[in-house]
């Protein structure tokens, strides 16, 4: 027996009999511990679990005690007799274990004005339902009055808030409203976004209810269950109600599906005589006892056996035969003098003896014919299935649609896009290998991949779940299919014969402008040089696709987030998902309002009309960022401050640039670029489209600034990236209209589903 430092130990056979048998003990008790099934009913009675709180019933996974729930996500703190979720303030009314549901009670969001639009209170409430999600089937969002508008603002994993959905609620007089109606006259309801956990209701108003206060001082809103609210006119003037209930889904395990979990037999929650089912609308699965079982499915010995026999209503056996219980399931027999099933929708009991001769000549021929036939049936069935699975996978992703948008664009462009087979794209990310993780967004997961070549490339999985999603999945494949600049992400191919499209761009190594603006260690290392050339770089891309393209092309969704960084510090502007191609005989298109909180164009949002003056607008706010160094909506912040365009544009006015330039720049020297940078955003932000600049006369002062700079300093050199491009033929392009979210990066894409004709910017008043 050895000891660490390779010393020769000798023990007595005597001494070492007892050592021996502890460690076997040892041995034994650990591999008696390494499969953690689910507590049983006496389980929970040895450990003294309370069952109730309140009046609410509390079944396993839930609990109140340590040893009680199956995690921390579970634990229920019931104090003064009433039950809360986990330490916070959500007051829990019920709890559905078959639905997968939790009913809760949630604060109403307000905001108040005196006769003369002073604020007199408001209540932005905040919730946190850790890996719970907010159901997007059961409830609605609803805003109350007749100048408000509302919206539910999500916070990213980068502590980012975008607003992810909302409605607009306007009338002039209370006789325009109805009882029971929120069709956005007093009242509005929406859909909410699936997956949403961790939000900020506001409730907002356009004037300051200044025109409607005699009838309506106050703007509301909240997320409620569907059907648990009936608006009365009479809110318009006083709604007293604090909460009302929301449904919230839930599901076992940490992002596991039903067969991860079952291989981890270590963290796998379904009991005995229960089915598990991947939750739709929440991360994880859950458990439901199998038919012919009830209870609770959660634990060991949960579900229980249903006696069919004893409930007519259970049981299809006839008055002659006999039913008999079996687990799971009955069985009718006939008396021995009979044949037949015994049931009323088979074949009842008849007179006659069964010939048995005959069962068994016709068992014994169909199970010659099944062993001679299986195989070759195995066979054919196997790979008919796969090339129909192929099949079925090709046109759900829209292929016949991108074969059709690609049928219109000249010979070069078609060939330029690869089609990757589905192993080729395994092999490049390893399986798909969550190391091989570089950003998540709303629309899809990016993964680093090799190609067999050794070309490092990103590939994007998107989750395409809805018509509208198809759509701007072919979208952005025909866009980028015609974008020939070297400061435009490529797109290398793709790949439909998965459950989910495959998009394969070019890998760009140094993150999002974003995190080069907004994270204080990267920050540091963006130069005033560096900032004023990403902005020409990117002024050169939008002015490039505004008229140089064959067809114009408005990306849309203009941001930090969008635009990517190389090694060289060299602009990629990505994310076409968004984009338009404009046909040549119109200057706009009218289509439902999608963009970024904070980077929107007001005029956009207040008319629907998209111009290419919607990408300058968008540019503006880009433009201000790499000045100032700060985010474009700021909730934490005093009023005046929480819209960056707007805190930008007052600053400007009251000749206080100075005072917002970010930290990070050296202004010594460059006073006059920073004017000069600080004027082009500002025109860039006017409100009115037709006096904003072009993309083409703001890349030209742009890179006149860089000019001038290189004449100064001749021995600085900068590179200023050049259109380069190949003649763009294509189709023209029906409308896409999208659903509410996608994202890119850290910030969330949202498209209004109700957006009203009189609605100005949400700018005002900066929620």
């Amino acid at each position: 027996m050895a000891t660490s430092q390779g010393m020769q130990l000798q023990l007595h056979p005597i001494i070492m009999m007892p050592v021996l048998v502890q460690v076997v003990v040892v041995i034994l008790s650990l591999s008696a511990t390494t499969i953690a099934a689910p507590p049983t009913e006496a389980d929970l009675k040895n450990h003294g679990c309370m069952n109730r709180c309140g009046n609410l019933n509390i079944s396993y996974p839930f609990g109140v005690e340590k040893n009680c729930y199956l995690s921390n996500d579970f634990f229920i703190n019931c104090s003064d007799s009433r039950p809360y979720l986990r330490n916070s303030n959500i007051t829990i009314s019920n709890i559905s274990l078959e639905e997968g549901e939790l009913r809760i009670m949630n604060y109403i969001s307000h905001q108040c004005y005196d006769r003369f639009g002073t604020q007199q209170r408001n209540n932005y409430p905040l919730l946190r339902t850790g890996k719970f999600s907010i159901s997007k089937t059961k409830n609605k969002f609803t805003a109350i009055g007749c100048d408000t508008y509302g919206g539910i603002v999500i916070q990213a994993e980068n502590d980012s808030l975008v607003v992810s959905t909302g409605c607009v609620s306007e009338c002039v007089t209370m006789h325009y409203a109805s009882n029971g109606t929120c069709s956005g006259n007093g009242c509005c309801q929406t859909s909410i976004p699936k997956g949403v956990g961790k939000i900020i209701i506001i409730a907002n108003s356009f004037n300051n209810h200044t025109n409607v206060w005699g009838f309506n001082p106050c703007s509301y809103a909240f997320v409620v269950e569907e059907g648990a609210f009936n608006f009365s006119t009479t809110y318009l003037q006083d709604f007293k109600e604090e909460m009302l209930p929301m449904v919230l889904d839930w599901g076992i395990g940490n992002n596991e599906t039903c067969e991860e979990a079952k291989r981890n037999s270590t963290s796998y929650a379904c009991g005995q005589n229960s089915d598990c089912y991947d939750a739709e609308n929440v991360a994880g699965y859950s458990c439901i006892c199998s038919k012919g079982y009830q209870g609770n499915a959660y634990l060991s010995d949960g579900c229980i056996d249903i006696d069919e026999c004893a409930d007519l209503n259970l049981n299809q056996c006839v008055e002659e035969s006999k039913c008999l219980n079996t687990p799971g399931n009955y069985t009718c027999s006939c008396p021995k003098s009979y044949q037949g099933d015994g049931k009323t929708d088979g074949t009842r009991c008849t007179a006659g003896r069964v010939l048995v001769l005959q069962i068994v000549i016709g068992i014994a021929i169909g199970a010659l014919t099944v062993l001679v036939s299986s195989s070759w049936l195995y066979w054919i069935f196997n790979k008919r299935r796969h090339m129909k699975l192929k099949e079925k996978f090709f046109k759900e992703n829209g292929g016949l649609m991108l074969k059709q948008q690609l049928s219109r664009l000249e010979r070069p462009t078609r060939e330029a896009v690869k089609i990757f087979t589905l192993e080729e794209l395994k092999r490049a990310t390893n399986n798909y290998d969550d190391n091989r993780i570089v950003g998540r967004g709303g629309f899809g997961t990016v993964y680093k991949g090799i190609l067999v070549d050794n070309t490092t490339v990103a590939i994007k999985k998107s989750q395409i779940m809805n018509q509208s999603q198809i759509e701007q999945f072919i979208n952005e494949v025909v866009v980028l299919s015609q974008i020939n600049h070297r400061n435009v992400v490529k797109l290398l191919g793709c790949c439909l014969e998965t459950q989910v499209p495959l998009l394969v761009y070019e890998f760009i190594i140094n993150g999002t402008l974003f995190e080069h603006i907004h994270n204080h260690i990267k920050a540091s290392n963006m130069s005033w040089e560096n900032r004023l050339r990403i902005a020409a770089e990117t002024a050169g891309v939008l002015s490039y696709l505004h008229s140089a393209t064959s067809i114009p092309i408005i990306h849309r969704d203009v941001k930090s987030t969008n635009i990517l960084l190389d090694d060289n510090y060299t602009a990629k502007v990505s994310d076409f998902g968004a984009s338009r191609l404009v046909p040549l005989d119109q200057d706009q298109l009218a289509t439902v309002v999608q963009g970024t909180l904070g980077y929107l164009d007001p005029e956009y949002m207040l008319t629907n009309q998209l111009t290419e003056k919607s990408d300058v607008y968008s540019f503006g706010v880009v433009l201000v960022e790499l000045i100032t160094g700060k985010k474009v909506l700021s909730f934490d912040k005093p009023e005046k401050e929480r819209s960056l365009a707007r805190y930008f544009l007052s600053c400007m006015k009251n000749d206080r640039l100075f005072q917002v330039i970010d930290e990070q720049i050296e202004i010594e020297g460059i006073v006059e670029e920073l004017t000069e940078v600080a004027n082009i955003a500002k025109r860039c932000l006017i409100v009115k489209g037709e006096e904003r600049p072009t993309m083409k006369e703001v890349a030209m002062e742009l890179e006149g600034l860089i000019n001038k700079k290189m004449k100064k300093h001749p021995w600085v050199k900068i590179d200023l990236n050049g259109e380069e491009s190949e003649h763009l033929l294509g189709g023209k392009l029906s409308g896409f209209e999208l659903d509410c979210t996608t994202s890119s990066g850290n910030t969330t894409t949202t498209g209004y589903d109700s957006v009203r004709e009189h609605m100005a910017s949400p700018m005002d008043g900066g929620r």
